[in-house]
């Protein structure tokens, strides 16, 4: 049992005096590249990180929620009241919604997946929470099926218009793979990412930079792709082809252009990475950033120096991670150069005057299962 499921567990005695019934956890996910493709229609490719979140839980009289890192008891939450307990709540509120018998019972929750840097620590406390229910309870739902349910609980329950992605790579990844989701069809696919075998490892970096601005320029350009589509004729920019763009002008064709390379990038990466390729997947990541930044500008001079520090530090790729406005950078980089890579972008902030930023090292980890 990992250290982090022995705090669930730990927390569950502490508030009940007395075992629980069982102890589930889930990871939270990077993406590997594949950036605001998923509401267009596209490809995504992330993977679990070896960060999680453990769900310690048993039967009881009243459903009740405990979490170690808050401090904080819960009840069930009828609806969203805007605090971590509604990620919990909107997983027992979707199975109901479907028809499960969700009998009453006490959860202690314990994570160690950072906070706010966009590692999908939401995702993990859903996927934790659904497959602990579906175990308890013997409902016997597909992974599928409960990644579903927890989007479902996301969207209508929390209210964040997340897509597919999160609950996806938290409930069906495996160790040394990456996911290939087609965010349409909802199919997905295991791709070799055996990074220990080659030396490698991804290193995080969180700038902290607030994204506060992040949802008015996210829902433009979720606009603008929206009436470049319509332009085109195409159900989504995932049908349309780089010759389609001579018919697009201005914001329209920068946000399609984006679109349509960075899908075709992503099937190139997911290809690179059968082959073991993990150079011309690096360069794939670097063409990501730089569409993210010139096309769909929603890189900041933080993300930028790191992606700029990595490739000077000999990283094999690096790209800014998740919607960007802020948040996390990401590089593919040897693990004895990653030191290195910090110090060079710890001292670049400092001279810079940017806040100093935090860093996580990860390799590609199992998604969600119950452990006890």
């Amino acid at each position: 049992m990992r250290q982090i499921e022995q705090r669930a567990v730990q927390a569950y005695r502490d508030q009940l005096m007395k075992e629980p019934a069982l102890v589930a956890s889930a990871p939270g996910r990077v993406n590997l590249i594949g950036e605001h493709t998923d509401y267009n229609g596209g490809f995504v490719l992330p993977c679990a990180i070896d960060k999680r979140v453990a769900v310690a839980i048993g039967y009881g009289d009243h459903t009740q929620f405990y979490s170690v890192d808050f401090q904080e008891r819960s009840p069930l939450h009828e609806k969203s009241e805007g605090s971590w307990a509604d990620y919990p709540s909107g997983v027992v509120w979707a199975m109901k919604e479907r028809g499960f018998d969700i009998p009453s019972f006490h959860g202690a929750f314990a994570g160690d997946v950072p906070l706010g840097s966009g590692l999908s620590s939401s995702a993990a406390i859903e996927a934790a929470t659904a497959i602990a229910l579906d175990t308890l309870f013997h409902l016997e739902i597909a992974r599928k099926d409960l990644a579903v349910l927890c989007q479902h609980a996301e969207n209508a329950f929390v209210g964040v218009n997340s897509g597919i992605m999160d609950q996806y790579a938290s409930l069906l990844c495996q160790a040394g793979t990456a996911l290939l989701i087609d965010c349409r069809s909802l199919e997905a696919k295991s791709i070799p990412f055996n990074l220990t075998r080659a030396g490698l490892t991804l290193l995080i970096c969180d700038t902290h930079v607030s994204r506060e601005l992040g949802a008015t320029g996210y829902n433009a350009r979720r606009e603008a792709c929206e009436r470049a589509a319509r332009t085109l004729g195409v159900r989504e920019l995932r049908d349309a082809h780089l010759q389609d763009l001579d018919k697009l002008s201005g914001e329209e064709l920068k946000r399609a252009r984006h679109v349509i390379t960075e899908n075709e990038r992503v099937l190139e990466a997911a290809q690179a990475l059968q082959r073991q390729d993990f150079s011309a997947f690096g360069r794939l990541m670097y063409a990501s950033h730089r569409s993210l930044r010139d096309d769909y500008e929603v890189s900041t001079p933080e993300l930028d120096a790191f992606v700029e520090i990595a490739l000077q530090s000999s990283a094999l790729g690096a790209r800014l991670t998740g919607a960007g406005f802020g948040g996390c950078a990401l590089a593919l980089i040897r693990s004895e150069d990653a030191g290195a890579l910090i110090l060079n972008v710890r001292h670049y902030f400092e001279a810079r005057g940017f806040t100093q930023p935090e860093f996580f090292s990860f390799q590609p980890a199992t998604g969600a299962e119950v452990v006890k």
